[in-house]
C-alpha cells in the first residue's frame, strides 16, 4: 500500500465518484483511478466502496478506513513539514502597520533598530486606517501599528510617541495660501473639507478645537481619507485639517499651513496587542524612546513631544 492508494481513496470518497474525483482532484483518467482503488481494496482485503449508477458510497468498512486514511495523510503531511523547518528554519516574522504617509517619517529609523535586534527578520508592511490597524491588532494579523489610541480596542496597549499638530491644507492658488498662519476664524469662512471620515480621533479633536475658538466646521464634502480630503479640496478650493505627517502625502496643487495661536493636537501611538508573545516586539518596545528621539533630531516633520 503506498501514500497514493489513501490519497486516491479520500478524494474519491469526499467527492462521491470516480470521474468527479479522477477530473476535479486527482487530474488522472477515470480508468486508472478505478484501478488504483480496486488495489487498495485487494490489499485491505474488503470492499470500500460501493459502486452505484450514481457515484460511489462508503461501505461500513470504508467509513472506518476513511478516518484512518485521513489521520494518517495528516500525519504523513505534518512529518514534512516539520522536516522542512527542521533543515530550512523559517525566518521570523514581523508585521507592521502604518497610517498612510506615516512610514516615510518613522520606518527609516524603525528599521535601524529591527536590524540591529533580528537581522534575519522579514519584515511585512500594510497600510490602513487608525480603525483598521487597530482590529488588525486585535485580530493577531499585525505586531505593531503606528495609529491613534482608538477606543473599544480590546486587549491593545498604546504607546504615547508624538503629540502631533494639526494643521490646515489649501489650494495653492487660495486667497489664504499666502499667509503664513491661518486665523481659526478664516476656517469658519471658508468651504469645509472633512478629512477624518475613518478616523474618529482625530475627529473628536477637531470638533473640540472648533468649540474651543468659537468657529463651527459643518463638512460640506468628506474624504475616505486624508488623500482623497485633499483631492477635494484641490477641487472644490475648500480647506481641511490633516495631522502634521499628512505633509508627506501633499500634492503639488495643494498647500499646508500652521493654524495661529496654540493648535490642537492628536495623539500618535505605537499600539500592539498585550497577549502578543513576540520577543522582538518586547525589544521594539524597551526602545521606543530611542525611535521617538531619532525622529525628533532627523526628520524635517516636527513634532510636538510626547509628555515622560
Amino acid at each position: 500500500m503506498e501514500l497514493r492508494h489513501l490519497r486516491y481513496f479520500v478524494a474519491v470518497a469526499e467527492e462521491g465518484g470516480l470521474l468527479t474525483a479522477a477530473q476535479r482532484r486527482l487530474h488522472t483518467s477515470q480508468p486508472s483511478l478505478s484501478r488504483q482503488i480496486r488495489d487498495l481494496e485487494a490489499e485491505v482485503g474488503v470492499m470500500l466502496l460501493e459502486r452505484q449508477a450514481r457515484g460511489v458510497t462508503l461501505t461500513p468498512a470504508g467509513r472506518v478506513f476513511l478516518d484512518h486514511a485521513r489521520l494518517a495523510l495528516l500525519q504523513v503531511e505534518a512529518a514534512t513539514d516539520a522536516a522542512r523547518r527542521m533543515a530550512q528554519p523559517e525566518r521570523p516574522v514581523l508585521t507592521i502597520g502604518f497610517m498612510v504617509g506615516l512610514e516615510v517619517t518613522w520606518l527609516p529609523h524603525l528599521l535601524r533598530i529591527i536590524r540591529e535586534e533580528a537581522p534575519d527578520v522579514e519584515i511585512t508592511l500594510s497600510s490602513l486606517s487608525s480603525p483598521d490597524l487597530a482590529l488588525a491588532l486585535m485580530r493577531g494579523r499585525l505586531d505593531v501599528a503606528f495609529l491613534r489610541p482608538e477606543a473599544q480596542s480590546v486587549g491593545l496597549s498604546f504607546k504615547l510617541l508624538a503629540k502631533e499638530p494639526v494643521i490646515a491644507v489649501l489650494p495653492a492658488g487660495h486667497r489664504l495660501a499666502s499667509l503664513r498662519k491661518i486665523q481659526p476664524q478664516d476656517l469658519a469662512r471658508e468651504t469645509y473639507v472633512s478629512s477624518a471620515r475613518t478616523s474618529p480621533v482625530l475627529q473628536s479633536v477637531i470638533q473640540d478645537y472648533a468649540a474651543k475658538v468659537g468657529i463651527t466646521l459643518k463638512a460640506k464634502y468628506e474624504g475616505e481619507n486624508i488623500s482623497s480630503a485633499m483631492s477635494l479640496v484641490a477641487s472644490t478650493g475648500g480647506i481641511t485639517l490633516v495631522p502634521l505627517y499628512a505633509q508627506n502625502i501633499l500634492t503639488p496643487n495643494v498647500v499646508a499651513r500652521a493654524l495661529d495661536g496654540v493648535p490642537p493636537t492628536v495623539d500618535l501611538t505605537l499600539g500592539y496587542n498585550q497577549a502578543n508573545p513576540s520577543r522582538l516586539l518586547r525589544q521594539l518596545l524597551a526602545r521606543t524612546d530611542e525611535l521617538v528621539a531619532s525622529v525628533q533630531n532627523q526628520s524635517i516633520i516636527r513634532y510636538a513631544e510626547a509628555p515622560s
